[in-house]
């Protein structure tokens, strides 16, 4: 590979072109995402570029969690290595940094290797190892001393591995040891704020610290719970933002390094705009539910459309991420439902395009009580009457998932997963629930953020796919008569209030009541939270999308006698 150096000589500026791909891999897809990386190298090549940098662990997917401590797992990785290597010894090929992991001394690095004129030229391991949040790499890796840069085109740069460049020391070491720029390679997971209140202000006061610029890489795409929106960006000395990349897409972008004398600056590039916080909730949560499918091989999707607003926005993610043709919506009356409801069901329905089928439960409800009436007399009719119709639901399409082979979506928000407004078993049944971490509050912001826009990423109608009567009307679990949430929960603006301070701030029922909430109040939503766990601990996985989702984010003993 030639480097620019010459230009120099001759009087004109000195330029560094690096390639950047925003990659959307597969965890455990080794060979998959090998070829990705491949590909997006042929495509730097014919950018004239010195380098193409790729993100954290591309090459294994992440997070790979527990594969990474299979000796199998790691063989498959060297080997896909040594072909990324080989790659580069083509004429013309830039110098390649791709994530993967490395054994070295008998223990595991969260590592950056790169491959130059068919040689491995260096491999810089990541230093901090994230053990918070839905991280947990002090299991699988261990953590590296301080490095220095490397050098790459005749350019010495200063190469992170994403923690990494949370904290002011690597960046300091690397300025030190002669860095002319600073590279960071991640696998960054949404979170609603994460991209503007963290990821920008710590770069950029990396950028501030050394006065180098700043070449950050992210992933793209979902895994599970986790979604990586993209973003990659590139910072200048000062912190000005010279060229970003698109957001949750996989994405490639150029960026030209110029030297004049007072060091290296990135040429204006494009820079594509951040979107609105309830449009990249709606779109994490689509992107979840879209890459859940198509990494497990599934095509269609099922749930159970109530006429509520939590299962309506969950049937416009469904369509939105898999097209209104996989989704089939079933309406399960009981003698507590109201018409409106059977109305709004098959308005949404129609809005989306999807297919809508309907199943009385009510013979169903009445065979099963009756079976158990010997073993309930004498005991009044309680809550578990009404169990009794949500599980027959859940028994329902969970029975039509079965035999379709569409995979059942739970529609459950995170306020009602909070307190276990829920039935076990019942409307929780599902494979995947893409409200799991959105409080009810926010499903209306994002419901009616909906309804106004339309992106091309979008599968279904334009419009406002769900009616402005749902989105209105007191919401309702309708399993008894004249029934409404705020019955048995405090109004929502409340609870979503107290349930942040609780779980996302770690505040004290003490420190509440001190913030002006009502004691009872406060003590309640605290006594639900806690002996909700192991509803939690059973329900189905969904997308993370505030800063602290429950799972990975948040783990509680179920049996816990703690009532701070």
């Amino acid at each position: 590979m030639t480097t620019q150096n010459s230009a120099a000589r001759n009087g004109q500026p000195e330029r560094f072109r690096v390639a950047v791909a925003q990659i959307d891999p597969i965890v455990g897809d080794i060979d998959g995402n090998a070829e990705l990386v491949r590909d997006a190298l042929e495509w730097a090549r014919a950018q004239g570029v010195q380098a193409l940098v790729t993100p954290e662990m591309v090459l294994t997917g992440y997070q790979a969690q527990d594969l990474i401590l299979k000796p199998g797992f790691l063989d498959r990785c060297d080997q896909a290595l040594a072909m990324l290597q080989a790659e580069t010894a083509k004429d013309g090929t830039p110098a390649l940094i791709v994530g993967a992991p490395e054994r070295a001394d008998g223990v595991r690095y969260n590592a950056a290797y790169i491959f130059d004129e068919g040689a491995r030229r260096a491999v810089v391991r990541k230093q901090y190892l994230p053990n918070n949040g839905v991280f947990d790499e002090m299991r699988l890796f261990t953590p590296a001393p301080p490095q220095g840069p490397v050098e790459i085109g005749g350019v010495r740069v200063g190469l992170l591995v994403c923690e990494d460049a949370w904290w002011e020391e690597p960046a300091e070491t690397l300025l030190e040891s002669g860095a002319e720029m600073l590279f960071v390679i991640n696998g960054s997971p949404f979170a609603r704020f994460k991209h503007d209140d963290e990821r920008i202000q710590n770069m950029v006061a990396r950028v501030v610290e050394t006065d180098l610029p700043l070449l950050y890489v992210n992933l793209a795409g979902a895994q599970d719970d986790q979604v990586f929106d993209g973003g990659s960006f590139c910072l200048n000395p000062g912190g000005a933002l010279a060229a970003s990349a698109a957001f949750f897409d996989p994405a490639r972008m150029v960026v030209d390094f110029v030297q004049d004398g007072a060091g290296w600056r990135a040429e204006e590039g494009d820079k594509a705009l951040q979107p609105p916080h309830a449009e990249m909730e709606y779109r994490a949560m689509v992107e979840a539910v879209r890459a859940y499918w198509r990494k497990n091989g599934a095509q269609t999707a099922l749930l159970g459309l109530s006429g509520g607003i939590d299962s309506a926005l969950t049937a416009a993610v469904a369509a939105d991420a898999l097209g209104p043709e996989n989704l089939r919506c079933v309406m399960l009356p009981s003698q507590f439902t109201s018409d409106e409801s059977l109305e709004d069901a098959a308005d949404v329905a129609a809005r989306l395009g999807v297919q809508l089928d309907e199943i009385k439960i009510s013979a169903p409800v009445a065979a099963a009580e009756a079976a158990l009436a010997p073993l309930f007399a004498g005991a009044a009719p309680d809550v578990t009457e009404e169990n009794i119709q949500s599980r027959m639901r859940g028994l329902l399409l969970m029975a039509l998932s079965n035999k379709t082979g569409a995979l059942l979506l739970s529609t459950g928000n995170k306020s009602e997963v909070a307190v276990g407004y829920a039935t076990l078993y019942g409307d929780m049944c599902g494979a995947y629930n893409p409200l799991k971490d959105l409080y009810k509050t926010r499903v209306f912001a994002v419901c009616r953020w909906r309804n106004a826009h339309h992106r091309p990423w979008m599968n279904a109608p334009s419009g406002a796919v769900i009616p402005e009567r749902v989105i209105d009307k007191p919401p309702s679990a309708e399993l008894r008569a004249d029934q409404k949430d705020e019955d048995s929960l405090p109004p929502y603006d409340v609870l979503d209030a107290i349930l942040e301070g609780m779980i996302e701030l770690d505040r004290t029922t003490e420190q509440l009541i001190e913030d002006g909430y009502e004691k009872e109040t406060v003590e309640r939503v605290a006594w639900l939270l806690r002996s909700s766990e192991y509803k939690r601990f059973q329900s189905a996985p969904g997308p993370k999308l505030s800063p602290r989702a429950f799972w990975l984010e948040r783990r509680y003993p179920l049996t816990n006698r703690f009532k701070g």
